[in-house]
């Protein structure tokens, strides 16, 4: 049987789409967070609630949504509310399980830089912000990451915390009085990574044909690897079909 072949794309989109558990509500992020929630909800995750920025509560669109305010995203769905509903009455009060996240950096305590490169006052680049990202990153009751291994990507302090992770440590965390577990884990095109007991991003699983080397080499930091690393396992044609036709990926 020929081997399927797939993109690192992919990769990333369909290990993030199984950290989802039937059942789960998720505050879906753009981009590629759209696209592995959609995949979850098609595959093994029928049940899984969608919750979309714009105050849409179970969304079931029929085609990948353009953005958090696609008017398919409608259709359908539970119910539809005020952004100010969204955040205050379900986000802050603890009824969102998950949060998907991005950014431009990612610090060695899960930080999130999506707001500028450089100095803030006079920046290199200037960033698209936090939009809801910090409230999802505080009240979630766990977030996940989406986000090529590169090095520039993962310095060991973000420039600028437009998210919070652990800040700079699993009780900074708790001090300032963040009800969600923070980042548990971190997906990439070379494999993921989980905090340690400190907060602190380790290693802890490959994808198939990747080394720890190569992790090691596009990370900013000095990245220590679990005892017991982990594979994931390999891409099925099922999630690929649903990814390129029904979802129609161009990520």
């Amino acid at each position: 049987m020929p081997e399927l072949k797939y993109s690192s794309a992919e990769v990333m989109i369909v290990n993030a789409a199984r950290l989802l558990k039937d059942g789960d509500v998720v505050f879906v992020g753009v981009g590629q967070p759209n696209l592995a929630c959609n995949l979850a909800k098609r595959t093994h995750a029928p049940n899984l609630v969608m919750i979309y920025e714009a105050g849409v509560i179970g969304a079931e669109p029929e085609r990948l949504p353009l953005s958090i305010g696609d008017p398919t995203l409608v259709s359908g769905a539970l119910s539809v509310v005020s952004m100010y509903d969204i955040f205050a009455n379900y986000l802050q009060r603890g009824n969102v399980d998950v949060g998907f996240m991005g950014g431009a950096q990612i610090d060695k305590y899960g930080n999130i830089n999506a707001t500028v490169i450089g100095g803030y006052e006079h920046p290199k680049v200037r960033l698209p912000g936090s939009g809801g990202s910090q409230e999802i990153a505080a009240w979630a009751n766990r977030c996940y990451i989406m986000t090529p291994h590169q090095k520039r990507r993962f310095p060991e302090k973000v420039e600028f915390m437009t998210s919070a992770g652990f800040i700079g440590g699993k009780s900074d965390r708790e001090n300032a009085g963040l009800r969600g577990r923070g980042m548990v884990g971190v997906v990439t095109d070379i494999g993921m990574m989980e905090p340690d007991e400190t907060g602190e991003m380790i290693l802890t699983a490959l994808h198939p044909g990747k080394a720890v080397e190569e992790a090691k080499a596009n990370t900013g930091w000095d990245l220590k690897v679990a005892a017991k690393i982990k594979t994931t396992g390999p891409l099925t044609k099922k999630e690929l079909r649903i990814l390129r036709k029904e979802l129609n990926q161009t990520e």
